[in-house]
């Protein structure tokens, strides 16, 4: 009877903890089908929001357009670039021995702890000492820079999954260091290089306090930054809805094909 209590206690956790994640989010799915400008207000169904932010007909459209522009644009520069130096990174430290490689690894981890607003501050303080001028520069140098541990991270495990002869063996053979990277650890590395390139792609999505520090005063907007000052001015722009709810099913679907492909894989080589 005990057995059975706790059986349901943990499966009850886990489904209260999905519903409080995921709740709000179905909540501004739902609401991103009506006209009414508040969260919760259901004036009958239309899809008028979509229309509104597809056509650019809403108010401050020109705002919100520009915001998921440069959202998008620096998340992709900044999470390629991420994903290139985080690879390299990871295959430096895990060729490392001793006491180096666990300070390295310990190094590498502190970014990820590191409060967001700490890491705002001291990068806005950097660039201000450095006299570079805040802007697109800044704020994808600032990503890429809380971008890269995340892929390094990703990437560590495949390395210890790898052979280490394979890269040995095709130096044997004749190729050169950069031709048995490319074709033996790169391919070997993918499935962690995807995987850090998508949460390093999600993280800068998500920043809010190292975009703020380090975007300066020239009228620099990502969706985030774009969201925190239209609710200052006491409410949200309603085709904020759709565009969330676009978002979160992108993202979704990804997530879904990377997974099923990597079960695939898994089960082929079984």
């Amino acid at each position: 009877m005990n057995a059975k209590l706790k059986v349901f206690g943990a499966r009850a956790y886990i489904w209260l903890l999905l519903l409080v994640l995921y709740a709000p989010i179905v909540f501004i799915a739902i609401f991103s089908f009506t006209e009414a400008k508040s969260l919760g207000n259901w004036t009958g169904f239309s899809t008028q929001l979509y229309s509104n932010l597809f056509t650019g007909s809403m108010q401050n459209s020109s705002g919100l357009l520009s915001a998921v522009q440069n959202t998008l644009l620096i998340a992709l520069a900044a999470s390629t670039v991420a994903t290139f130096l985080g690879t390299i990174a990871a295959i430096g430290i895990y060729n490392m021995k001793g006491r180096k490689k666990q300070v390295m690894t310990f190094l590498n981890n502190i970014p990820m702890i590191n409060p967001d607003i700490i890491t705002g501050v001291s990068l806005f303080l950097l660039f201000v000492f450095l006299h570079i001028s805040q802007g697109y520069l800044t704020v994808i140098l600032a990503h890429i820079t809380f971008c890269t541990p995340y892929v390094v991270l990703n990437v560590m495990p495949k390395l210890s999954q790898m052979n280490p002869n394979i890269y040995e063996a095709a130096l044997d053979l004749g190729a050169t260091p950069r031709q048995a990277l490319r074709k033996v650890m790169i391919p070997a590395l993918r499935p962690g290089m995807i995987s850090g390139f998508i949460l390093s792609f999600t993280m800068s999505l998500d920043d809010f306090a190292v975009t703020f520090f380090t975007r300066g005063t020239i009228g620099l907007d990502t969706l985030s930054t774009y969201i925190y000052a239209d609710a200052r001015k006491g409410g949200l722009t309603p085709e904020l809805k759709p565009l969330m709810t676009i978002l979160f099913l992108v993202i979704l679907v990804v997530l879904l094909v990377i997974n099923i492909r990597q079960s695939r894989n898994n089960s082929d080589k079984k």
